[in-house]
């Protein structure tokens, strides 16, 4: 089964000249869906992680249900303000200002090897600042995997683990 059959572009979406990858069809379909996870399972396990982490919103998609089926645990990276109790805090810029992410501070054990998880590897700003975070927390941060990857941004670059995608788009 080919899982790119499953993902439908949507042009001008958010904004005019953007080519929206969208997932939702793909989550609509369970044996594409089904697929995908094991697909993920099979690039996730040599890294031989013992917690997997999801970027808000659409990483816990693909992190959640993975840890599940690998029996490992699920820890979310969110956007500022929406985790309760005590967070641990990144700041980072984006094309046009800047962004924070946050992870509970209680959330990973110093060493606890991890693998990170998002749904599309665009420019790499958001991943590069989540394994940042991370490491703040002491993970050992293995790779970072992704369902989409649009190759032309060249996002991988600005990360220094190891990165997949399931798919590529290269324009």
């Amino acid at each position: 089964m080919n899982i790119k059959d499953h993902i439908r572009s949507i042009p001008d979406f958010p904004k005019p000249g953007i080519l929206f990858y969208d997932i939702s069809t793909l989550l609509a379909h369970a044996e594409a869906w089904a697929e995908t996870i094991r697909l993920l399972a099979e690039a996730v396990k040599p890294h031989e992680p013992e917690l997997l982490v999801g970027i808000e919103s659409r990483g816990f998609l693909t992190a959640a249900p993975l840890a599940l089926a690998l029996g490992l645990g699920f820890v979310m990276i969110r956007k500022r303000g929406k985790l309760p109790g005590d967070i641990i805090a990144h700041n980072y810029d984006l094309e046009y200002g800047t962004d924070t992410i946050e992870i509970q501070a209680d959330a990973i054990k110093p060493g606890t090897r991890v693998v990170v998880l998002d749904d599309l590897l665009a420019t790499g700003g958001t991943m590069a600042a989540s394994v940042n975070l991370l490491r703040q927390v002491g993970a050992d941060v293995r790779a970072a995997q992704f369902l989409i990857e649009l190759a032309f941004l060249n996002g991988r670059s600005r990360l220094d683990v190891p990165a997949q995608a399931l798919i590529s788009y290269e324009s």
